[in-house]
């Protein structure tokens, strides 16, 4: 049984009234729902369901995502390295659902990490358009570049900016942009123990502030009719409906998209934050009422009454010389196609990268990905990175080792321990039921595995 802040429990017992706080409180001293989200770009939900080791129930406002309800740890599965799956409360599936990118367009995440918001969006686009995801914290970004490699999306690149220098370079230049906002993450009280520690009403109200420039940035990025998601995942209607209110306010340039509440979503209050009407619009997810954590789910549109905003396209500088050479050598030893297009290739210091579509020039930026990272160019040869092997078929590779799931070995390549493998020396990809997991160089008959560090650790 959890410990929650008398403060807050006083302000939520006013909020639902005695009756209903009693299911609420309950709610959040019950143990906490496990979610994965199965990856739409490797293997469909219907595919994963049939095969999957571990006994799920399905999340109804996700169709991709399900719910854990056997107590199995999937984080520990060989399906979960392979990137088949990414562990995400139910909630949190929620604002990419809404948010609805479509393939080709312009997308910005913009506070991203650790990513799991981010792999829906790409999933959805199916690797046409360009995605963004950004977050200010350059430790976290590295946990999230993690993510997105397993990921196997091709078309997101990675920056680490201030959302105002974002605005400042880049303007009204997105279909749409998704806010996660920070918060002080009262729908995580039961899931999070630090969470309940560090609260306090001037940790609510810091937050709202926070909030109510990260939306007006937002906002500055946003093209004309397109569409921009602010979430939250606290109960605070000064962080919900309060930071919606004031930035209707100052923006009349946009109006509250409303959203159907179904499979047990419900309305949001705007009278607990003396909000305009339309905030009604927006959704309110209970831990009471739905199987899954605290959430505040706002969709609001801008209007179509100007000019986006256009900017140079970044330009490839693809490898030339020996880099152009050692690269092709790659391609014709190690691959049966190409795979990226040879005019989205770009070299920045010793990486090569394949761009998205429609990338602009990211000059003055601090940028961590460019793109797809596909390699590194190194003296006198050219290293695969793992986001390319996450990212392609097997059947892409020359020589490949599959291993069966609970294969003991399939945990030994994971755990960067030497396996032996007949056949020529060379890069070899290494999969699990036909699942890429990662590279492998093959010499003199041992198989010595290239699994990042952080993917034993996983």
């Amino acid at each position: 049984m959890i410990d929650l802040p008398p403060l807050f429990v006083s302000r939520m017992k006013r909020l639902l009234g005695e009756g209903e706080f009693a299911a609420f409180q309950e709610a959040l001293r019950s143990r906490p729902q496990i979610g994965l989200r199965v990856n739409a770009l490797k293997i469909s939900a219907q595919d994963f369901a049939a095969r999957s080791p571990f006994a799920l129930e399905p999340v109804p406002w996700c169709p991709a995502g399900f719910r854990v309800v056997d107590g199995s740890r999937p984080g520990k599965h060989p399906y979960h390295a392979a990137g088949l799956y990414y562990l995400q409360e139910p909630s949190a599936m929620t604002p990419a659902e809404v948010l609805a990118p479509r393939p080709g367009e312009r997308v910005l995440d913009l506070a991203a990490a650790p990513g799991g918001k981010t792999t829906h969006l790409a999933s959805l686009m199916r690797n046409e358009g360009l995605l963004i995801a950004n977050d200010v914290q350059p430790k976290r970004v590295h946990e999230m570049t993690n993510n997105l490699d397993r990921w196997g999306a091709r078309n997101i690149s990675v920056l680490v900016e201030q959302p105002r220098r974002l605005a400042e370079r880049l303007g009204a230049f997105f279909d749409r942009v998704l806010l996660d906002a920070p918060c002080s993450g009262e729908g995580m009280f039961r899931k999070d123990y630090s969470a309940r520690k560090t609260w306090t009403p001037n940790h609510v109200a810091r937050c709202a502030r926070i909030q109510a420039g990260l939306i007006h940035t937002a906002a500055r990025l946003v093209r004309p009719g397109g569409y921009l998601l602010y979430s939250t995942c606290t109960f605070a209607p000064e962080e919900d409906e309060g930071t919606i209110g004031q930035f209707l306010e100052k923006h009349p340039e946009f109006g509250v998209v409303p959203l159907e509440a179904k499979h047990g979503f419900e309305h949001a209050r705007p009278e607990w934050a003396d909000a305009p009407p339309a905030v009604a619009g927006a959704l309110r997810l209970w831990p009471h009422k739905i199987p899954g954590e605290g959430h505040f789910i706002a969709l609001l549109r801008r209007r179509d009454d100007t000019l986006p905003a256009t900017l140079p396209a970044l330009r490839p500088a693809p490898p030339k010389g020996e880099m152009r050479a050692l690269y092709d050598r790659f391609v014709e030893e190690t691959m049966r196609r190409e795979p990226a297009l040879r005019s989205r290739l770009a070299v920045f210091g010793n990486r090569l990268y394949a761009l998205p579509e429609g990338l602009p020039d990211l000059k003055g930026l601090r940028v961590e990905r460019f793109g797809w990272w596909l390699g590194t160019f190194k003296t006198g040869r050219f290293e695969p990175a793992h986001s390319l092997a996450l990212a392609i078929e097997a059947e892409d590779a020359v020589e490949r080792v599959n291993f069966a799931a609970d294969d003991p070995d399939a945990r030994r390549y994971l755990h960067r321990e030497p396996l032996p493998s007949p056949g020529p020396d060379g890069w070899v990809l290494v999969t699990v039921d036909g699942f890429p997991l990662g590279w492998a160089k093959r010499v003199q008959g041992t198989l010595k595995s290239r699994a990042p560090r952080w993917l034993g650790r996983v």
